[in-house]
């Protein structure tokens, strides 16, 4: 299901602006639509998209979302540039030396096989899933970044980050995330138990519970992140994107005469995922 759209309009590059209401109880679109321009449509038709999902929390949501991403995945095998996910992957994810979580399988065998069909893999740190390693590098074959990273994406230049500790405020966080991500706390995770950091993991993780209290968290998140961005896009004028994730929230804006902003929302609870082209940005719920 389309959700927005953008696109040129003949001959040029100043993009029609689309933008998802995000204090809408459900997700909604406002649209205005311009053709694209016979050149356009053909390049449209030859570029494969760069695909951007994040936040799907796999491991804290129903096993209907997992099954649903790995038939996503497949549908995307050679079909795409990349497939960019931007942090939470994974509600729980630490990468010990010889020991990987055995009930992300099935995920991990769909993502391998997308890359085997010549798809690019990114993932980017979430606050969940920041502590990859060999494992998805070497055997799966993705590209691990820790955000704010700065990338070509279809011949946009685009800064991207999972989006916690990004902003104003929330020191208390943004110290806890920096000791978190330090060289001697990952060295003495590695001596606990794996069967042991998972129930931590489970016990200490929100996800749950922010499913069950709703999106009054996810709106104060988006207003700070859409601020942070459009501050970003407005100070940068090299930038043609800026992408976050973090607080499930989908949104594209337009920002200036050709920046964006991105959010990809979720699939917690809204299955989002964003196309980005040299000639288009569209947002789609993933329907089966």
């Amino acid at each position: 299901m389309l959700l927005s759209s953008a696109s040129p309009p003949p001959g040029g590059l100043d993009f029609a602006s689309f933008r998802l209401g995000r204090r809408a109880a459900q997700v909604k679109s406002l649209r205005r639509l311009v053709s694209p321009g016979p050149g356009s449509i053909m390049r449209q038709l030859m570029s494969k998209p760069t695909v951007i999902v994040s936040d799907l929390h796999l491991g804290a949501v129903p096993e209907s979302i997992r099954s649903a991403f790995s038939r996503f995945v497949r549908r995307w095998l050679g079909k795409a540039e990349t497939l960019l996910i931007n942090g939470d992957l994974f509600d729980y994810w630490f990468e010990f030396r010889s020991v990987v979580p055995g009930q992300h399988f099935h995920t991990l065998r769909a993502l391998a096989d997308l890359r085997e069909s010549g798809v690019e893999l990114i993932l980017v740190g979430g606050n969940h899933d920041a502590w990859g390693g060999a494992f998805l590098e070497k055997t799966i074959g993705i590209e691990l970044l820790q955000g704010p990273a700065e990338l070509q994406i279809a011949g946009r230049r685009a800064l991207i980050a999972h989006g916690d500790g990004l902003g104003p405020g929330d020191l208390g966080y943004k110290a806890l995330r920096r000791v978190l991500r330090s060289r001697p706390v990952v060295g003495a995770m590695r001596w606990v138990h794996p069967d042991l950091a998972a129930w931590i993991a489970r016990k200490v993780t929100r996800t749950g519970a922010e499913m069950d209290r709703g999106n009054e968290r996810s709106l104060v998140r988006a207003a700070v992140l859409e601020e942070y961005a459009e501050k970003l896009l407005e100070e940068r004028p090299d930038l043609d994107l800026v992408v976050f994730g973090h607080c499930h929230l989908p949104q594209v804006k337009r920002v200036g005469p050709r920046g964006y902003y991105i959010n990809s929302g979720d699939w917690v609870t809204h299955r989002t995922y964003t196309l980005v082209t040299a000639d288009s940005i569209e947002q789609h719920e993933c329907v089966e």
